[in-house]
């Protein structure tokens, strides 16, 4: 059965291990197929692995969309049967910190927009004409390799997840400020502040952790 909350705000999915059943199941509004789409979450943890945050899966293709992580400096965004990537600096320090992205792809043109806290790099492109359907499996925190399954433990998510929200449209760069300032665009499909999901195996739902401490 799918919960809905009024809002999630300042909860988060916690993944507490490497598994190959834990995961959120979620559910867009939107039944009508995707010439264009935004996806954005923010994500802890302190894995160096590959990982998926993710799956969007029909049942013509197990990768119809999915954000991979498959270094600590590289994010996939997979649509169809291609993908693109995007390659960051490595980080300056060791400890984990939360990271906020947006990946957006739209079929008219091909093109893929990768934003990192806030940050928009160099547009790619691939499917340019490519039409998404809408009968959808959406999975958070593993990579389908089968419609609804075929979870894989070694490409699973360890660590937080909040702030998951997605589009049939491409934002404007000003929405994806609004974004990363904590606002939310209209609209849309898959909204943090009135979720439709189900939890599965060992995950956790709990309010997001906010330091106060600090060095004297």
């Amino acid at each position: 059965m799918l919960n809905k909350l009024p809002d999630l705000e300042r909860k988060v999915f916690i993944f507490p291990e490497s598994s190959d059943t834990s995961h959120v199941v979620l559910k867009a509004t939107s039944q009508q197929p995707l010439t264009s789409f935004t996806i954005c979450l923010r994500s802890y943890t302190d894995m160096t692995r590959a990982h998926t945050l993710f799956s969007y899966a029909t049942k013509t293709s197990d990768n119809e969309i999915v954000v991979f992580k498959s270094k600590t400096n590289e994010y996939s965004l997979y649509v169809g049967t291609a993908d693109v990537i995007f390659f960051f600096p490595e980080k300056l320090v060791s400890e984990p910190s939360w990271e906020q992205i947006c990946m957006s792809w739209e079929s008219d043109t091909g093109l893929v927009e990768f934003w990192l806290d806030g940050q928009p790099f160099p547009r790619n492109g691939m499917m340019k004409g490519h039409v998404i359907s809408p009968e959808a499996s959406i999975v958070l925190g593993q990579d389908q390799d089968s419609f609804g399954g075929g979870f894989d433990i070694n490409q699973s998510f360890v660590g937080e997840l909040t702030d998951v929200y997605m589009w049939d449209r491409v934002l404007s760069g000003d929405e994806m400020c609004l974004v990363w300032d904590n606002h939310v665009p209209s609209n849309p499909i898959i909204n943090w502040r009135s979720l439709n999901y189900v939890m599965r195996g060992y995950t956790v739902l709990k309010p997001y952790l906010f330091s106060n401490c600090r060095a004297e």
